[in-house]
């Protein structure tokens, strides 16, 4: 089975870095078919046609059922239901309107994974992403305006230095374009090592100037016009860019803390344990007793304990994670006998207050029991979710900064933030601006992971469910529910 095109496009980014440390490298990526997905741009203009002129011809189509290039358009309306005197007209309007600034900015669209892609090249050291598209000179300030808005919410920023149009004017010489486009970025000092792009003909023209190779072509194999031309022997081919493929784990940025949570149990006990993951998050409260501290996730009036449930206790869980070095971030399920106990039971452990996390509600801790805490432990992480934060950050941004400062005057350093929460990125890119630290939690499987990752944040908290790097975290048992996974035995061929 052939390798997937972004695992084939990683192993040749690390072997070309390993060859030239000191290059400033370059990926170089075709736009439209590439980037942007022209659906969107052809099925937008043509039912602006629709509104403009009063008609209903283009009201229930959906992009999926778009599967033309965008010029070829004439093809999609030919097998419509539409008189071909009206098609003759679509056509015309399509073409009149469809490079405006306002469908350039307000109709494009994105290839799911693409913008990750691009975040990931971008965060790399002495790593360039440049922008080689066939359309021409007149079009760079709006593609551009569009991109950046495309690639805001993903932290994506394009510049003008790094883009080359096409001289030539519309569809002229497209392929001697590109390859100027190449040409033009190794004469600036990059070393260009890929170059992606969804025509055929673009990858043949770029494959007469590297005899030796050394770019790896990959075409994106979406819409294409060029279906005469085969594409060079040493492309690879693919259509999904999977983050997955991309990003092995030794790659993880090495500043980002990461965490595995809801150690609750002796079996996701033991895959912490033997996990290269330095914090492990707790849930902790008091037993049906109230005279010992016990990591359990629900509480025990909202789901009452099976019979013969088993708990691990924190004098247990602490006592294993001092002989191995590993640091503790406890969430704090109560405040007063909890707090206390949990106290006096790090004291007898002497960790260090650099292994220590301490996670809370502001309304269960209150501002009495952070203030504990960071004179207890001045140097550890006091640690809060601010969701409830969330829908005030455009309506009052002034009004939850403040908040927020006023938290930090309590002892709390770091603010955590869902992944699922409504507008997660925004409200993460103000927290950043304003110099919180951010702790992002809640992420479910190992390409949410890799988003969070490409975000930037102070530290990440998730299950560390990840088969595919050999993690089998199983989860808090939150609501009586855990990851459950099975091994098949499999013969050796002979």
């Amino acid at each position: 089975m052939p390798a997937d095109w972004m695992s084939e496009l990683a192993a040749h980014y690390e072997k070309t870095r390993r060859q030239y440390p000191q290059d400033n490298l370059m990926i170089v990526f075709d736009i439209d078919g590439t980037i942007l997905d022209t659906r969107y741009m052809i099925l937008g203009v043509l039912q602006a046609f629709d509104e403009a002129h009063g008609t209903r011809f283009f009201k229930e189509h959906q992009v999926s059922d778009i599967s033309v290039h965008e010029n070829q358009v004439d093809r999609f309306l030919a097998g419509l239901h539409i008189p071909r005197r009206k098609q003759k007209e679509i056509l015309d309007w399509y073409n009149q309107q469809r490079w405006t600034s306002e469908y350039i900015l307000h109709s494009h669209n994105h290839f799911i994974g693409v913008l990750e892609v691009i975040r990931w090249f971008q965060l790399q050291p002495r790593t360039f992403v440049g922008l080689n598209t066939g359309r021409p000179e007149s079009l760079r300030e709006d593609t551009l305006r569009s991109l950046n808005e495309l690639g805001k919410e993903h932290r994506v920023r394009f510049s003008k230095a790094l883009i080359h149009m096409n001289p030539s004017g519309w569809e002229q010489e497209v392929g001697m374009a590109k390859v100027a486009g190449i040409r033009n970025f190794q004469a600036a000092g990059y070393r260009v090592f890929a170059f992606i792009d969804n025509e055929p003909d673009n990858l043949q023209a770029v494959s007469r100037i590297d005899p030796r190779q050394e770019i790896l072509l990959l075409h994106a194999n979406t819409i294409f016009e060029s279906r005469r031309t085969r594409v060079p022997a040493h492309t690879v081919k693919g259509k999904t860019y999977d983050l997955e493929e991309l990003i092995p784990e030794r790659a993880l940025p090495k500043h980002i803390e990461f965490v595995w949570h809801g150690v609750n149990d002796e079996v996701n006990l033991r895959q912490f344990l033997a996990a290269d993951i330095r914090w492990g998050e707790f849930d902790v409260r008091l037993d049906p007793t109230e005279s010992e501290l016990i990591l359990r996730h629900d509480s025990l009036s909202e789901n009452p304990p099976d019979p013969d449930e088993e708990w691990l206790t924190l004098d247990r869980l602490l006592d294993r994670l001092h002989k191995v070095g590993k640091s503790a971030k406890f969430d704090l399920k109560a405040g007063g006998a909890v707090l206390d106990k949990v106290l006096a039971l790090v004291d007898t452990y002497d960790f260090g207050d650099t292994r220590l996390w301490f996670n809370g509600n502001v309304e269960r801790l209150q501002e009495e029991g952070f203030r504990r805490l960071a004179s207890a432990h001045p140097k550890a992480v006091l640690q809060c979710p601010v969701d409830f934060l969330a829908p005030q950050i455009c309506a009052a941004p002034k009004r939850t900064e403040e908040t927020l400062e006023m938290f930090t005057t309590w002892g709390i350093n770091r603010f955590s933030i869902s992944w699922d929460t409504q507008d997660m990125r925004s409200f993460f890119d103000q927290m950043d601006m304003w110099g919180f630290e951010v702790n992002i939690y809640n992420v479910p499987d190992l390409n949410s992971f890799l988003q969070a990752v490409l975000l930037m944040p102070r530290s990440i908290t998730a299950d560390f469910n990840f088969p595919q790097w050999h993690y089998y975290g199983r989860g808090s048992g939150q609501g009586s529910e855990q990851y459950e996974y099975s091994v098949r035995k499999t013969r050796k061929k002979r």
